[in-house]
């Protein structure tokens, strides 16, 4: 299968499209994602944000620091978050793709917060924290208590 990928809410009130192959498919564990889906986990699948369109008069978001979510304001479908650590990304829930079969992850995030029930036994790299490195814009330098630099 090759771009266009579509997806959207449960009542289809919002809709999206993808001109292009995703950059990134992948699970992720952390607590702050298992509260935004109501899932013990979440799977995610990143494109550029330039080459998406995204309709939908119902669209609704909630911020929480740098993140912010999406959802349809109508049936409350999970759409996607953004990072705005992470320039021009979006990350589509898998399961709001038309076709989520289509988009195997390819890796596990914040496993160290993966419930201890939930087994996957797949051989996918397992990554401790997050698998898309964020700048830190509260401390860029790194700096010591005594002003030098780490």
């Amino acid at each position: 299968m090759t771009a266009p990928h579509t997806g959207g809410c449960r009542c289809g009130a919002v809709r999206f499209e993808a001109s292009v192959e995703p950059h990134h498919i992948s699970y992720c564990h952390c607590s702050d994602c298992r509260r935004a889906s109501g899932a013990p986990v979440s799977a995610f699948v990143g494109f550029m944000a330039d080459q998406i369109t995204l309709d939908g008069k119902s669209l609704k978001a909630y911020r929480n620091g740098p993140v912010e979510r999406s959802f349809c304001g109508i049936c409350g479908s999970p759409i996607a978050y953004t990072d705005e650590r992470l320039a021009n990304q979006i990350y589509f829930m898998l399961g709001a793709m038309d076709m989520p079969a289509y988009f195997r992850p390819t890796l596990h995030a914040h496993v160290r917060e993966q419930l201890p029930f939930l087994h996957m036994p797949d051989d996918l790299p397992r990554h401790l924290r997050t698998s898309v490195p964020r700048p830190d814009k509260q401390r860029p330098d790194r700096q010591r208590p005594d002003g030098t630099k780490s």
